[in-house]
């Protein structure tokens, strides 16, 4: 591929719900570039964006695929990114080395979930965007109702630049709003200008008049002009709207057909007139070396720096950094430093990815998006830069998983392969967290959805050949006591020369500080027990509160003086009475009033207003207890509850369904709280069969 000035680049990423068109979109655009002889589809699983074998089986984009489009003497880099919110990771990844965003809405479906999720994030990053309204060839299709639906959620900033035009309910062509003309698509591909139809000319007023009013808008000789009826050549108009595009006043709507790849010369010639090439975009660091901000800008006269927003780690193409180069001019075999991991990588060859392919390139100028193989210890949201000048870039804040599942092998002795594979796993989707949890005796993957962990398992089978069971995971329950005790045991073995003889006289009694498993104190006088064999008891308690007495979760909130006991001169010995207060401690339990705590979790549910009614009836089935709830804007509630881990299982299926995908949820651990008696007795039956 040609070596692009920062001038000449364009990064797109391509936002909204799943299904919505986005990889059909990039289809017709690599396919009218000429990158491809004929263009895929996803049914057909042949699309350049979704090469992946899962991809292909599931029918939807799994992850985030970089396509670089040359267009005209410009590259137009393509962020083709997942719809559905179970790769959120993807979409963070992708939106934060971006310049612009076209959100793409099927004229069909409508404005979805997934729509206000791609808006809300362009906002949040402030990225000037375009709509794009897919499936204009489906007579159900409504351009119409799109665009009122988005101007009655985002204002005036929403301004149609085209009209579509129907015959026999055919799409046919559309009338440029700008230009004030129609235009129908000819056998060739190309467009023929007509007059525009009578029934689109009170739409195209309307439209134009929204225009007129942004361009107004942008100077004080345009307002005057305008309030004197001046009227504004088509260069003021499309200068103006440069403007307001890239500082986001104006967000335009365009329209078309991927299956038909219709309204892709449009759209790549828009997004080429209207959206920011990096140099016209913002972007800084810290120099580590003063602390002073390194203004980078996507300067190619500045020092070299690039910021790793994604790895891939496949086995079959292997490890590639991707990056975008934030300053300077990187070239094959330059030496950047990693300052987060203190390390110089050689960088070897340069490489553009389109997809699953991969071209070497000579060099990549500032602003432009690139690969780079086999980087030995550097990792995604790192920073490069020269030893000089030692840049770091602010790390994207990527979404934390909160969904959770057992899991484990299902042939013994692959323990060691799925690790290695989740390791690479997790440093491609850095939303997959493996865990070992050893004081409940279980290995933890988390994700953002249950079809997110689903869709793990699925690529350890295909890709990685290993196979893992995910199940219900074991809750942290705890146990404590409510009552003090007096309670001793004597440990003793004969079985011919020195025998054992452990004697240990105990209070348990509750600690009152739940996050201490226990405490221990010794007041022994006279030496009944020596002092030696203070340690042995200690050890015997650290042991005993690993397994309570009722289902053999750790205990917690205890405390243990040793008062009195016995010892043998000969007999005696650590293990004795190690062993000795272990079986005190078990049996004072059990008199101790021994009760099972569950973990509580403080839970933040961000819902429409809508559905907050529905959200909070289903809390109180969950045992939860609602703490607040407040208003956020934009038509938003956050409801705060106190709720049992237990009860938290599954609820990202639940709250995806009473909210149509639009409710979002996070929580933490607060505290530990007496577990109901249906909770306990359930409990105590299981560890009671496992047991057996």
């Amino acid at each position: 591929m040609n070596v692009y000035t920062t001038d000449k680049i364009r990064n797109v990423v391509l936002l909204g719900h799943g299904g919505a068109g986005k990889t059909s979109l990039a289809e017709a655009m690599v396919y009218l570039a000429g990158i491809t002889n004929r263009m895929g589809t996803v049914e057909s699983g042949n699309t350049v964006s979704d090469y992946d074998k899962e991809e292909i089986k599931r029918g939807f984009s799994l992850r985030t695929s970089v396509i670089p489009v040359p267009w005209d003497g410009y590259k137009v880099n393509i962020l083709d990114t997942p719809g559905s919110f179970d790769f959120i990771g993807e979409v963070e990844e992708a939106a934060s080395v971006a310049d612009a965003a076209i959100i793409v809405i099927s004229g069909k479906a409508g404005i979805e979930a997934g729509t206000r999720r791609a808006w809300e994030l362009c906002e949040k990053r402030k990225l000037p965007r375009m709509f794009f309204v897919t499936d204009m060839d489906i007579d159900k299709a409504s351009f119409r109702e799109v665009v009122q639906q988005l101007q009655e959620m985002y204002g005036k900033r929403i301004a149609p630049f085209h009209l579509p035009i129907r015959e026999n309910e055919q799409f046919v062509g559309y009338v440029n709003v700008i230009q004030q003309k129609a235009k129908r698509w000819n056998k060739e591909g190309k467009v023929d200008k007509f007059d525009v139809p009578d029934y689109s000319k009170d739409n195209l007023s309307i439209c134009r008049d929204v225009l007129v009013e942004a361009v107004a808008e942008t100077s004080e000789e345009f307002m005057e002009r305008f309030f004197e009826g001046d009227e504004f050549s088509e260069d003021e108009i499309r200068q103006a709207l440069r403007v307001s595009v890239q500082d986001g006043s104006i967000v335009p709507v365009l329209m078309g057909s991927n299956t038909l790849a219709r309204g892709m010369y449009t759209l790549m010639a828009d997004i080429i007139k209207y959206f920011p090439s990096p140099d016209k975009c913002k972007c800084a660091g810290i120099n580590t070396e003063n602390n002073e901000v390194f203004e980078a800008d996507y300067d190619f006269s500045k020092p070299k720096s690039a910021y790793v927003f994604k790895t891939i780690a496949d086995p079959y193409i292997g490890k590639y950094s991707l990056i975008k180069v934030n300053s300077g001019v990187l070239k094959s075999d330059d030496v950047l430093f990693n300052y987060h991991r203190d390390a110089e990588e050689r960088l070897g060859k340069l490489y553009v990815i389109s997809a699953n392919k991969v071209e070497e390139v000579k060099e990549l100028h500032a602003g432009d998006i690139g690969a780079l193989a086999k980087l030995s210890v550097t990792q995604t949201t790192d920073s490069l830069s020269t030893r000089k000048n030692p840049i770091t870039y602010i790390r994207t804040p990527i979404s934390k998983p909160y969904v959770y599942k057992r899991y484990a092998a299902n042939k013994k002795g692959d323990e060691d392969k799925i690790s290695q594979a989740l390791a690479k796993l997790t440093m491609e989707d850095l939303t997959i967290k493996a865990v070992n949890d050893s004081d409940n005796g279980q290995t933890l993957l988390y994700g953002i959805s249950e079809q997110h962990l689903d869709v793990v398992q699925s690529i350890l089978k295909e890709k990685y050949k290993v196979e893992i069971e995910l199940m219900r995971p074991r809750i942290a329950f705890k146990e404590t006591i409510r009552k003090k005790v007096d309670t001793e045991y004597k440990y003793k073995k004969q079985s011919g020369g020195h025998g054992q003889y452990g004697h240990v006289k105990i209070i348990l009694e509750p600690s009152g500080d739940m996050e201490t498993q226990y405490q221990f104190e010794q007041t022994v006088v006279g030496g009944a027990v020596p002092k030696n064999y203070f340690p042995a008891v200690e050890k015997g308690i650290i042991e005993a509160v690993k397994a309570g007495p009722l289902a053999n979760y750790p205990v917690t909130g205890v405390k243990v003086n040793l008062y009195d006991g016995s010892y043998h001169a000969v007999d005696s010995s650590e293990l004795a009475f190690k062993v000795a207060t272990q079986q005190a401690f078990k049996k004072g339990s059990m008199e101790a009033k021994p009760v099972l705590l569950e973990p509580v979790a403080s839970l933040k549910v961000v819902v429409p207003d809508d559905f907050t009614g529905d959200i909070m009836g289903d809390l109180n089935k969950r045992r939860a207890r609602v703490t607040g709830m407040n208003p956020i804007g934009d038509g938003y509630s956050e409801v705060l509850a106190d709720i049992p881990y237990i009860e938290l299982y599954q609820y990202d299926t639940s709250l995806n369904s009473m909210t149509r995908g639009t409710g979002l949820f996070s929580y933490e651990f607060a505290r530990y709280e007496q577990a109901p008696d249906d909770v306990a007795k359930k409990e105590i039956e299981k560890a009671s069969k496992e047991a057996e």
